[in-house]
């Protein structure tokens, strides 16, 4: 009795041990929060920024005055005129600052601070382009639960149709031909449901690896719907989302006003800027003194020319790139919507009528085979028909899921879940 006891304990906590061993599966939305914690690319970018608005203090830092301390007239040497050795000594102090004129820190600090605003840009392009990677992975997950799915339910009545035709062959209503050609054809299920499970591995560890975490494989699944919805939403929405959205366009834009504002710090920076001086000393007899001045370069010659050509084709560079951007924005918004809208028109008569013609007609023939009233080639090409039917359907969902991910990087954010 206590032996019983003691097994009974060992199951039940082994059981418990097994549950919370298990993860539970994680939805879209877990993933990509996840994702956006923890993984390593993005979390390396995000410093990118940082550097960038460190870099603005620098730029907006005022030059330090310089501090200079002399002593003159020393006569250290015996035999002159009755007086000690420090009587001439004339101490001084000088105090110098450089005075920037043309607003020269204020363009620094533009400058500096339009380069963090395509610093940003910059990291939200790479957390676009990052989530269409794991959206695409994450897709890839659930098309190949869907194809495992649909390999298990095929072998299962397959195998229920083999059980039935040993009977058969045992009642003498079939040849021995005939029961080797259907087990024969066993291995191509066999076939599919080994490669599901294989493909099914491998997207999860591609999904783990994006996430990095290293949960086990066995443990990690995720769960979301594989469908498709309509109808979208029309084209000309979607081109006004990815203008107002698409963060590599605002980059573009940002380098723009970069460029514009380097160009008028080149020329700020070709204006002279004076140095104001203070010292102050004692010259022996004489009581201590102050006094003043002031240092002017002479601009003779204009040692900044070059610079003002180069930003002024600068501004016009990019200006050129920011046309080449919403250019390349129509055309991933245009295509995008095309994919969509062509997986949309294949999917339609699969879910209206294949699907459920492809059911009807292997289950007859099935039946008429198992009652005589049909061959045994014609029950292998009814089965096959309903195993290409299901597994196109599933392969073009996943294509539909697939280009809805393209259609949210090329929009820049998720308008179709």
């Amino acid at each position: 009795m206590r032996l019983r006891f003691c097994l009974g304990s060992m199951l039940c906590l082994l059981a418990s041990y097994s549950r919370a061993g298990a993860q539970e599966p994680l939805t879209w939305e877990k993933v990509r929060d996840r994702f956006e914690a923890n993984n390593p690319t993005l979390r390396a970018a995000r410093l990118n920024v940082l550097e960038s608005k460190a870099q603005e203090i620098s730029a907006y830092l005022r030059p330090n005055p310089n501090l200079s301390l002399s002593a003159d007239q020393i006569d250290p040497f015996p035999g002159g005129p009755p007086h000690g050795p420090f009587a001439y000594l004339l101490p001084l102090a000088t105090l110098n600052y450089l005075h920037e004129r043309e607003h020269k820190r204020e363009l620094r600090l533009q400058s500096a601070q339009a380069a963090t605003a395509i610093a940003e840009s910059g990291q939200a392009d790479l957390e676009r382009t990052l989530l269409f990677s794991l959206r695409t992975v994450f897709v890839r997950t659930l098309q190949a639960k869907a194809v495992l799915r649909v390999a298990k339910e095929n072998l299962t009545y397959y195998d229920q149709l083999l059980e039935v035709s040993r009977e058969r062959l045992k009642a003498g209503d079939i040849a021995r031909i005939d029961l080797d050609r259907l087990e024969l054809q066993r291995v191509q299920f066999e076939t599919d449901l080994q490669t599901a499970e294989v493909d099914l591995r491998t997207s999860k560890i591609q999904l783990l690896a994006l996430l990095n975490e290293r949960t086990p494989v066995e443990q990690f699944d995720v769960i979301g719907l594989f469908d498709f919805t309509e109808p979208i939403p029309p084209l000309e929405e979607f081109r006004k989302i990815a203008l107002d959205t698409r963060p590599d366009l605002k980059a573009a834009m940002k380098a723009v006003d970069k460029a514009t504002t380097d160009h008028k710090l080149a020329v700020a920076n070709g204006s002279t800027d004076p140095t104001f001086s203070f010292d102050v000393g004692r010259n022996p007899p004489i009581d201590a003194y102050i006094g003043a001045g002031v240092s002017i370069p002479l601009r003779i010659f204009d040692r900044n020319q070059g610079e003002k050509q180069r930003t002024q084709v600068d501004i016009d560079r990019s200006q050129r790139l920011l046309e080449a951007a919403q250019a390349q924005v129509f055309s991933d918004v245009d295509s995008a919507y095309a994919m969509v809208n062509s997986n949309l028109t294949l999917l339609r008569p699969y879910k209206a009528r294949y699907l459920q013609q492809a059911v009807t007609v292997r289950d007859t023939v099935a039946f008429a085979y198992q009652h005589g009233g049909a061959s045994l080639l014609d029950f292998l090409s009814a089965e096959n028909d309903y195993r290409s039917i299901e597994l196109n359907y599933v392969n073009l969902v996943g294509a539909y899921l697939t280009a809805t991910s393209q259609l949210n990087l090329a929009v820049g954010r998720e308008v179709i879940p």
